[in-house]
């Protein structure tokens, strides 16, 4: 085939560069809508992942700029709608899309933070009932983190004053919505636990929309909540509305002003209720005093001349059991000392040491005469093994072959010949001298006196 020198040949880098030109140019901004899988966030901090729907998907990517300002977490299985712009990486020639705005499709962005907030935030025990700590019945401070502006604080300080005004009441203006505000009460929570002048503290505000709430929904301000040393109220909202600061604090108030009534008795009902209370014991006093009166009129009247004769008579007592005790002491004394005395004497006869050294002696003496008897054992053991070992050598073949003799042996059989008759001429055999052996042929035989 010829190729015309008319015909452009493209090179991979620059069909892939003149591709990435084209859809950047096409598609410079898109809206696009699709669930989210294979997320990943490597340490640089972007987010990688794939947008898919029932028939096709595309790769993804949202920088660690853009995603700073989620207010949600992105996860696998969310369906989002996002903006941004189509884009292609040459290196690996595919296609992306560039997220610079994403927010989650069919629920709005704060309430799905809120959400998974809550979920994350239960799993690791922040709103266990065990963590909350029970509000004291009589605070010695109220302290109160809310704007300083508004019928909030004006009705709080209101309904604290008429149920009990000599409670102190301690402000700590801070924000209570916008960017930042939930800084300001973190910080306003820190300094009432440092100044430690109230026992009993209160977050309020008054109700608002789900973005005007937004302080209260976030991570820092629970966990500032839930380090707090001192018992925490939250008041936020109306009573239909639920933020993490209500599920964190160790009570829920419905409104503000519910929480001014939680926190303090009503002094007119408590006064009431110790009026009662003293009237009831000094009746109960009254009455017993008047019964112990009673019985003491008659046991004064029950009483004959005690110092004629009830108190000699327990005088003598007295002087006569003072007496027999001294005496009792006395034998009881005598008898321990008796029995220790004996103790003493059993414990010299039994003395360890004495029996030790009496065994002692024994040992070594039987020591030494079993060393005597086994030297004697072992002398009259070797002079029989010199015998044995004699009578050995005696009787050894080595001993007879050393005298000049020899053993005969036929090949191969090797059996020991004793008769001439047993072997034929030109047979072999061995010859076994007192150091070595003979291989033989034989020539002949000689039976009885014949000449050699």
């Amino acid at each position: 085939m010829n190729i015309s020198t008319q015909t452009h040949i493209y090179s991979v880098t620059e069909l892939t560069q003149n591709i990435k030109d084209l859809l950047e140019e096409s598609f410079p901004i898109l809206w696009i809508s699709g669930e989210i899988s294979n997320l990943s966030r490597p340490a640089s901090g972007h987010f990688y992942f794939t947008l898919k729907d029932e028939k096709a998907q595309i790769r993804a990517v949202m920088f660690k700029g853009q995603a700073r300002n989620l207010s949600f977490r992105l996860e696998d299985g969310l369906t989002i709608v996002g903006m941004g712009r189509i884009s292609v990486y040459p290196p690996q020639g595919q296609y992306q899309v560039i997220f610079e705005m994403i927010e989650p499709k069919g629920r709005g962005a704060l309430q799905l933070a809120f959400e998974q907030l809550k979920a994350r935030l239960a799993q690791e025990g922040l709103f266990d009932p065990s963590h909350k700590r029970p509000l004291p019945y009589l605070p010695r401070g109220v302290c109160i983190i809310t704007s300083p502006t508004g019928a909030v604080v004006h009705d709080m300080i209101q309904i604290l004053g008429r149920r009990f005004p000599t409670i102190p009441i301690q402000i700590i203006p801070v924000r209570v919505q916008g960017q930042g505000a939930e800084l300001e009460i973190v910080a306003a929570l820190e300094l009432a636990n440092r100044l430690d002048k109230a026992n009993v503290l209160v977050i309020a505000r008054g109700g608002g929309s789900l973005e005007d709430l937004q302080p209260f929904n976030t991570e820092t301000l629970a966990r500032a909540i839930h380090a707090s040393r001192i018992p925490v109220v939250s008041a936020v909202g109306h009573e239909t509305d639920y933020t993490i600061a209500d599920f964190v604090a160790d009570k829920r108030a419905p409104t503000p002003s519910a929480a001014a009534e939680l926190i303090v008795p009503e002094r007119e009902s408590l006064s009431a209720s110790l009026r009662d209370l003293k009237r009831r014991t000094q009746n109960a006093i009254e009455r017993t005093i008047i019964h112990f009166r009673q019985r003491l009129d008659s046991l004064v009247e029950r009483l004959v001349s005690p110092r004629k004769r009830f108190l000699t008579d327990r005088m003598l007592a007295i002087d006569d059991l003072q007496a027999r005790s001294v005496r009792a002491l006395d034998r009881i004394l005598t008898v321990s000392r008796e029995r220790v005395m004996s103790y003493e004497r059993t414990l010299l006869a039994y003395n360890p040491g004495r029996w030790i050294q009496l065994y002692r002696s024994t040992l070594e003496r039987n020591n030494h005469e079993m060393r005597t008897y086994l030297h004697k054992i072992m002398d009259e053991k070797r002079s029989a093994l010199r015998e044995f070992q004699a009578t050995l050598a005696a009787l050894s073949p080595l001993a007879i072959l050393e005298r000049g003799y020899s053993i005969t042996q036929s090949i191969p059989g090797q059996h020991i010949v004793t008769s001439a008759d047993t072997i034929d001429p030109d047979d072999r055999v061995s010859v076994r001298l007192f150091r070595g052996s003979l291989i033989c042929r034989v020539e002949r035989t000689l039976h009885g006196q014949d000449d050699v």
